[in-house]
């Protein structure tokens, strides 16, 4: 979705704060920009799959005079940006990097009447990295012209990373790759449907949870249903592993840890009158606090065996361990609250809650300090909300301008301007 009054003057005070920073994104590229992003939209790619999407950003960046590299697990790309030809150019300070994530998920486009909807069947961009890479993108592509005036005192580093999807997520991978080193601080956007384009949320501290992906297997002799005192009831071992696990968790640690196990799947049996000899569930465990998400494993083992051992069934265990929370830094985080207000002023700028779900971005925050923010792609007024990881999921396209924006001033301001 795109307007036509995306003007940074919708917000009071903007125009004038815009003006005393160089790196606004130009007309041409702004709508260059949103056409890129309605091509990645069209053409989804699942997680280590985004061949073509990586070729589309090398393209784009090789034609500006960058030089990209692919990641070593085949897709995805990082890219510094200046440092190289003026003496004075502090090349020795750790670099600003600017991250986004290039993957889609499995799920069908259901938009309707929309005109770049996905055409890859069960696939779409319905989580905003379409809008994550274009703002990174043309964030890296303002700044390098910054860097041919000679206006970009100090290296900036482009990374586009694969799977964030994909548990443990790909940030393990990329970092695997060499993509932190040189890095001192890091910075990401992830779209908020709750909150208004031209506008970003921030929050000190854990803006995302930890997710934990659990699968279970449940075990017994089987039996007839006339019988089940002669054999391992195991429906009823399922159903009592669904309802009582979550709470015996619950109860064993700081009800703060907001520690929730919530179930996605169940399977057993095929006919009812066999008690069955296999079940099989699955879910996630998601937790707002990083040393809960520590003794998660243990806890969930314990109440599964538990349950499990009362109704005499043989549990066998996959926890499969996903990311940690995203703990903003404070100071990385004052760095992208100057960047916005310098770009659209204070009132641009909202308080965040911390949410449920998971991001790997959080990987890179074990190694150097960074932070996200909340990139506001609901069109104002609109009715009702688009929420993330539902087909019908879209953006204002606004929200790239804001993004781009963003990032330029936040690297400016961290070099020193």
């Amino acid at each position: 979705m795109s307007r036509e009054s995306d003007v940074p003057g919708d917000v009071p005070g903007a125009e004038s704060a815009a003006e005393a920073l160089p790196g606004a994104l130009p007309e041409e590229l702004r709508s260059e920009l949103i056409a890129f992003r309605r091509d990645l939209h069209m053409h989804p790619e699942l997680g280590n799959q985004e061949f073509r999407t990586t070729a589309a950003i090398k393209a784009r960046l090789e034609k500006a005079g960058l030089r990209p590299r692919v990641l070593d697990t085949g897709t995805g790309l990082v890219c510094d940006i200046g440092g190289g030809d003026l003496p004075e150019r502090d090349t020795v300070r750790p670099m600003l990097a600017l991250r986004a994530d290039i993957d889609a998920l499995p799920i069908p486009d259901t938009k309707t009447s929309c005109a770049y909807r996905s055409t890859v069947p069960d696939r779409a961009h319905a989580c905003g990295h379409d809008v994550h890479t274009t703002v990174v993108l043309g964030a890296g592509l303002v700044l390098a012209e910054l860097d041919r005036q000679g206006r970009l005192p100090h290296p900036v580093r482009l990374i586009f990373q694969p799977a964030e999807e994909v548990l443990p997520g790909g940030a393990a991978d990329a970092i695997e790759s060499g993509v932190l080193d040189g890095v001192g601080k890091i910075i990401a956007v992830h779209c908020d449907p709750k909150v208004e384009a031209g506008r970003i949320g921030l929050r000190h501290g854990p803006i995302t949870s930890a997710c934990d992906r659990l699968e279970v297997s449940l075990d017994g002799p089987g039996g007839h249903t006339a019988r089940p005192h002669l054999t391992t009831d195991l429906v009823t071992a399922v159903a009592k592993v669904v309802t009582d696990v979550p709470g015996m968790v619950a109860r064993r640690i700081d009800a703060r840890s907001g520690l929730a196990v919530t179930w996605g799947r169940i399977e057993s049996g095929h006919t009812c009158n066999v008690i069955p000899q296999h079940a099989e569930l699955s879910g996630t465990v998601r937790c707002l606090d990083l040393d809960a998400w520590r003794q998660a494993p243990d806890l969930v083992h314990a109440a599964i065996d538990e349950i499990a051992g009362i109704h005499r069934a043989k549990s066998v265990i996959n926890y499969i361990r996903g990311v940690p929370p995203v703990v903003n830094d404070r100071e990385v985080t004052e760095l992208l609250r100057d960047a916005m207000a310098a770009r659209r002023g204070v009132s641009s700028i909202e308080d965040t809650e911390q949410s449920l779900g998971g991001e790997d971005f959080s990987w890179y925050l074990e190694k150097v300090p960074g932070a996200m923010a909340r990139l506001g792609v609901r069109t104002p007024g609109e009715r009702g909300i688009r929420d993330l990881h539902q087909g019908d999921f879209d953006a204002d396209e606004y929200a790239i301008t804001v993004g781009v924006e963003l990032f330029t001033a936040a690297a400016l301001l961290d070099a020193g301007l």
